[in-house]
């Protein structure tokens, strides 16, 4: 069981992810953070040193190593989507969920992040807009399912996300609530 989850920067992958693989018992892997492990440097180094496409061609092979191995819970960069092989990759060998999230609300989450390369601009949220505009389609089109962030909690979206899996047969409505208390 391989679950990937994308969206813009900001929706919550991370956060949503850790609690979904702890809910779930699997591994948690961010694909960014294994992404600057092996550049043992930031992404936003690498990123103004490099340039976006020397990053996306790391980024595709990582994706593609993550989704090769064991169950987890996978968070995707942002822009992992922009390559129709990472899309390829994540819908064919992983069960995708798209956190849908507004370019309002993230901006609301991110306004005074600076450690994200693609909204150190002078209008972030008009950035955040045209990232979605770009974006949505293609996130949509790896997706499996679709959950719209908004403002619910993060244990409320984790147990949308396990609501849907279950229906989708995904995982065992046992298991996921088994693994929550503790029984197995």
């Amino acid at each position: 069981m391989l679950i990937s989850l994308v969206g813009l920067p900001g929706s919550g992958k991370s956060t949503i992810g850790r609690q979904l693989s702890r809910r779930l018992a699997v591994p948690f892997f961010d694909s960014d953070h294994v992404i600057e492990q092996r550049l043992g440097c930031s992404i936003r180094e690498y990123f103004d040193r490099e340039g976006e496409s020397s990053f996306r061609d790391l980024e595709a092979t990582v994706i593609d190593e993550l989704t090769l191995g064991p169950s987890c819970v996978l968070s995707t960069g942002g822009g992992s989507v922009l390559r129709a092989a990472n899309r390829t990759c994540l819908h064919e060998r992983s069960h995708v969920v798209y956190l849908r999230s507004s370019p309002e609300e993230v901006f609301r989450r991110l306004r005074h992040d600076r450690n994200r390369p693609l909204l150190q601009v002078a209008d972030p949220l008009q950035r955040l807009r045209d990232l979605f505009v770009q974006r949505d389609p293609l996130y949509r089109e790896a997706a499996h399912f679709v959950i719209e962030t908004g403002r619910p909690s993060v244990s409320t979206l984790v147990n949308m996300i396990v609501m849907q899996l279950e229906l989708a047969g995904v995982v065992n409505d046992g298991f996921a609530r088994g693994q929550d208390s503790g029984k197995a």
